[in-house]
């Protein structure tokens, strides 16, 4: 949350499309029980869970605990307070593909505003595919369900479109129904709390501004690394890819928190314009410079922590000739006067050494070395280390006489730590993020333009990679860093990726 504090809603009904999904049970009523916990939600709140199954309440009630209790940050629940939320929680079957099967929640609407003599805010969450996105906005209007642009609001999952076309035409259709300031495009990234902290770093900080551009930053790592395979979801990343799944949307909204200009102030739109002129000026990447601004890498079979795991093209519903990248590494600009000159690099895959999210901002050399003797040992250049996890930490690198009669240098952090500062629960990412929607906060989600220069940026590449098959795939074992042509693409410049533990 980047305001100082939030406004409470006097009343809230939440309509979950995919109340029985494996979001619904892993992230929103988890979250949504902390909430409640720590007293966030409004008073009176009501949580109506919807699929195709036809369930009874009770049923539904007691699956979402055991939800709870197996994800929820603050472990399993109590009779007492599961008791009084979950009173407030019911269920109704219904066909998201039919006007008619939307009847009911206009009733339950009803019923709420009658019992509570209040207009209660109206949140349609849709936590299904994103095929049905539209669907589920169209027959909101067929069945005249609540739509106040003061009180309405619709959240939608990423990703949004698979590419510039459909993105466009899912905003257009979206924006027929609701308008922009009620449409929620979630980006889960964007409420974790060390990603939030970086405005304040930034921002709050007298000693940064002078730092942050291109005089003294040499360039910028964004990486994404994950041990885990697909798990099990060849049918989607098949036709999605890496660059879809996480540079189109995560690391591209890091960038933007990086690279931005400082806003007037955290209204919602001033913070989502900065983010937008980012992505304007980002350098266009042009067809025949695709090889030379990109890699891309597939995993073969390997070991992963003493357990033998798949290649890409042995997992379940995936090609056995899948030409579909699991790793991709970017190597782009921002052309601006704050960043003009400093590449930014993005990378991300699955099936690598380690799982870890880190910003890492390279400073330039000293001007002058007066440390040159061998027994001294030469400085290195200093480094921002912002770190998502596995550890939410951020760490200024700098050199330091190591005790003793010889002047040599070291290496030391100056550290602020989140895991060894617990004075307070870190919330989670949904947390965040939902409160705001209840809140009509904005901030932290993404606008229709933002969504659509993020894709006009990543299309050339796209593009170029499904005309020309990669002949070379699979290109990096399980366990690795990734391929060989994503760590030429940075050495070219003279840098290599940092990995941990060198970011420790």
């Amino acid at each position: 949350m980047l305001k100082t504090s939030k406004n409470k809603s006097d009343s809230t009904i939440f309509i979950i499309f995919g109340g029985t999904g494996d979001l619904t049970k892993r992230k929103i009523m988890p979250a949504l029980y902390n909430l409640f916990l720590n007293k966030w939600l409004p008073e009176n709140f009501a949580i109506i869970g919807t699929s195709s199954t036809k369930m009874n309440v009770q049923k539904y009630i007691d699956d979402l605990r055991s939800a709870v209790d197996e994800f929820s940050r603050n472990g399993k629940t109590n009779d007492e307070d599961w008791k009084r939320f979950s009173a407030n929680i019911t269920f109704q079957d219904a066909d998201i593909t039919d006007s008619a099967a939307f009847k009911p929640f206009g009733k339950l609407i009803d019923k709420y505003k009658k019992e509570w003599q209040k207009t209660p805010s109206i949140i349609y969450y849709c936590a299904v595919a994103p095929r049905f996105f539209c669907t589920i906005a169209e027959n909101i209007s067929k069945a005249n369900l609540e739509n106040d642009p003061g009180t309405t609001r619709i959240i939608v999952e990423k990703p949004f479109g698979i590419d510039l076309e459909s993105a466009r035409e899912l905003n257009k259709k979206l924006l027929g129904i609701f308008d922009e300031t009620q449409i929620y495009r979630i980006d889960h990234y964007l409420g974790k709390e060390v990603v939030q902290n970086i405005m304040a770093f930034r921002f709050a900080n007298s000693i940064m501004e002078p730092l942050w551009n291109r005089n003294h930053v040499e360039h910028v790592q964004i990486s994404v690394t994950e041990q885990i395979g697909i798990e099990g979801r060849g049918n989607y990343f098949e036709h999605a890819g890496i660059l879809r799944d996480m540079i189109q949307n995560h690391l591209l909204q890091l960038l933007c928190i990086i690279s931005m200009e400082p806003p007037i102030n955290f209204n919602a739109d001033e913070v989502r314009d900065r983010k937008v002129d980012v992505l304007k000026a980002m350098r266009k990447i042009e067809t025949g410079k695709v090889e030379t601004m990109s890699a891309r890498g597939q995993y073969s079979s390997g070991w992963i922590e003493g357990k033998e795991v798949l290649g890409y093209r042995e997992e379940k519903n995936v090609d056995p000739d899948s030409n579909t990248e699991t790793y991709a590494a970017l190597k782009l600009y921002v052309d601006n006067w704050r960043w003009q000159g400093v590449p930014f690099y993005l990378r991300t895959g699955k099936r690598l050494f380690k799982s870890a999210s880190t910003i890492t901002l390279q400073f330039r050399e000293i001007p002058h070395n007066i440390f040159l003797s061998e027994e001294s040992g030469a400085p290195k250049q200093n480094r921002l280390v912002i770190s998502i996890q596995p550890d939410m930490a951020i760490r200024f690198q700098l050199q330091s006489k190591v005790p003793g009669l010889e002047m040599n240098l070291n290496t030391v952090d100056v550290v602020f730590d989140y895991s060894a500062s617990k004075k307070t629960d870190s919330p989670e990412a949904y947390e965040t993020l939902l409160l705001d929607a209840i809140t009509g906060d904005q901030t932290l989600f993404m606008r229709a333009d933002q969504v659509e220069a993020a894709w006009e940026l990543i299309m050339p590449i796209l593009n170029y990679w499904e005309k020309n098959k990669e002949q070379n795939f699979p290109n990096y074992s399980a366990d690795s860093w990734g391929p060989e042509n994503a760590e030429a693409l940075i050495a070219r410049d003279g840098y290599h990726w940092f990995n941990l533990p060198d970011n420790k």
